[in-house]
């Protein structure tokens, strides 16, 4: 009987090929071994290959923590050779849980489901999450709903994570934090959306105040109360009502379960002032109120809590036009007003301010009616006539007809500036239309001028009056003359050099020559206007008064000879 041969070593390690597939079949697979032994910080696995390999202890403990194995214990590693140069096996347990972690990201990435992991480093933009043996990158954007300045509670600590990305050929994995939170708090807040209607009060907590409201957490779900429904009066910015951090009782106003946004209000828990308003306040009844708010057409003013009125600029006051309101109220101030309308339905009260006031025009027309005396500043010149500064802010107007006799308006316009204090008579008083009439020369004494006092020069010459004076120069607009003895004096214009156009020529006088005129006003530095021309007529005047009248069958030129023989007569 034969025996076989004793198998040589290149025999045995064929056979174990065989039997194994092959060692290179281990290669870059994971496997399950058995330890051995510890030694130091290293584990001694067997993996059924010609020789073990050694793990250190630190892979088989989760970061920070105490590695928990044995002798004996059943481990998976990852071979990443057969044997080193030591001929011993390279194995790896961080690489098998690595690779396990990668099948089952993978498998849930694909189903989109949530995954555990703990956050345990921090790098550059954000921080590590061990995955169960992958490392992902959780950045800082995505840790919480909210930015969040320490991290420290929430490292080390199990928690779900959503995989936003991940990239095995690059070893790159991306989760989020915040994506879990928000779909659960989508959850609780459509549960709890459902638990609440319009129209119902409920107890809130301020979490966050803005300039046009303030967010309400309802225990899982925000609100927001806007500015115009926290109260029934005027709010200036929501701090002023609320606090973060106050509990409030708020009635839900509107909730839209589409975008799960809901409206709250505080006031509506009120009782509304505006009920009952148009009964309250009267058209024509005097009240008092607080200006609250100054705009560019009126002023609002607070009757009571929650109900204000406007007083347009038109109504602000009766002698201060195209004024901005602000310089004639204050913010805060108290003012009296009265109801001019009232619109319950549209929450409107049109108040008027200077209605409370005495209508200035009425107070002047009772103290000064017409045909009384006043004084005043010259406050404007116009092409029409003056403006004068009167008692009550009010102001009235000398037509440029009514400021001198004698005299044409451009050149009466003339005599006067700003500034200047004058008197006038009251013509007439139009309260309605809020004009004051007035006239200069009703006070003068001149023919047609109704009497009065006179106006003097300082010659001492008064406006009608005839004088005799002396030419002194003669130019092509007229004569300068003397009069009397006083040294004083004055102009006469060509135009007033003769009744007849034909006599209106300077040249036809000398200097020295003697001239009756009559005085027919002053320039502004007071010197006499003197006219032949008015004389003239004034004196054909007086002639038709006393001697008869052309239509009984007189001529002109008979009633001024009999005119002229009586005063040769009386001279002699």
């Amino acid at each position: 009987m034969a025996t076989n041969p004793t198998p040589s070593r290149d025999d045995f390690a064929a056979l174990l090929e065989a039997s194994l597939g092959g060692s290179e079949s281990f290669e870059g697979r994971v496997v399950t071994g058995t330890v051995t032994g510890i030694e130091n910080d290293m584990a001694v696995i067997d993996v059924g290959l010609k020789s073990e390999g050694r793990v250190p202890l630190r892979e088989f403990a989760a970061p920070g923590e105490k590695a928990e194995i044995k002798v004996g214990d059943q481990v998976e590693v990852y071979v990443d050779r057969v044997e080193n140069a030591y001929g011993e096996a390279m194995l790896s347990r961080d690489r098998a849980r690595r690779e396990a972690a990668w099948d089952k990201l993978e498998s849930e990435f694909q189903e989109n489901a949530r995954v555990d992991g703990i956050i345990f480093g921090r790098v550059k933009g954000g921080f590590t999450v061990d995955l169960g043996g992958a490392v992902a990158f959780l950045p800082g954007s995505q840790v919480d709903i909210r930015p969040v300045r320490d991290v420290t509670p929430l490292m080390g600590m199990p928690q779900p994570f959503q995989v936003l990305k991940m990239d095995r050929k690059r070893g790159n994995i991306v989760v989020s934090r915040r994506a879990v939170l928000e779909e659960t708090r989508a959850e609780q807040r459509s549960g709890l959306i459902q638990t609440l209607a319009e129209g119902q009060t409920v107890d809130g907590v301020v979490k966050n105040i803005t300039d046009y409201g303030a967010f309400v957490d309802l225990g899982g779900i925000d609100g927001l109360l806007h500015v115009t429904d926290m109260s029934y009066k005027r709010v200036g910015h929501p701090s002023e009502v609320l606090g973060i951090g106050d509990t409030v009782k708020v009635q839900i106003v509107r909730i839209n379960r589409e975008t799960q946004r809901i409206s709250l209000g505080m006031k509506q828990l009120e009782s509304d002032p505006w009920e009952g308003a148009a009964a309250k306040y009267s058209v024509g009844q005097k009240a008092t109120g607080r200006v609250t708010n100054i705009t560019d057409y009126g002023a609002f003013v607070e009757l009571e809590a929650g109900v204000e009125g406007l007083v347009h600029v038109s109504e602000m006051s009766w002698v201060k036009k195209n004024v901005h309101p602000g310089k004639i109220v204050s913010t805060s101030q108290e003012v009296d007003v009265v109801v001019l309308e009232v619109d319950e339905d549209k929450r409107r009260i049109s108040l008027g301010l200077k209605q409370a006031q005495q209508n200035p025009w009425e107070a002047f027309a009772s103290q000064y009616p017409a045909g009384s005396v006043v004084e005043g500043e010259v406050k404007n010149t116009t092409e029409f006539g003056l403006f004068i500064g009167l008692d009550g802010d009010v102001d009235g107007m000398v037509h440029m007809s009514d400021i001198a006799w004698g005299v044409n308006g451009e050149e009466a316009l003339e005599l006067h500036h700003k500034g200047e204090t004058v008197k006038a008579v009251v013509l007439d008083v139009d309260v309605e239309k809020e004009r004051i009439s007035l006239g200069m020369k009703q006070l003068d004494s001149a023919s047609g001028g109704g009497g009065g006092a006179t106006v003097s020069s300082g010659g001492g010459v008064n406006k009608g009056e005839t004088v005799t004076c002396t030419v002194a120069a003669i130019t092509d607009g007229g004569i300068e003359v003397t009069l009397g003895d006083s040294g004083s004096t004055g102009f006469i214009r060509r135009g007033d050099l003769s009744r007849d156009r034909d006599e209106q020529r300077p040249e036809r006088f000398q200097v020295g020559q003697k001239v009756d005129a009559q005085v027919i006003g002053f320039d502004r530095s007071k010197k006499p206007n003197l006219s032949i021309k008015s004389l003239q007529i004034s004196e054909e005047k007086e002639a038709v008064k006393q001697y008869g009248s052309s239509d009984s069958g007189a001529s002109l030129g008979d009633i001024l000879g009999e005119a002229l023989n009586k005063a040769k007569d009386a001279k002699k």
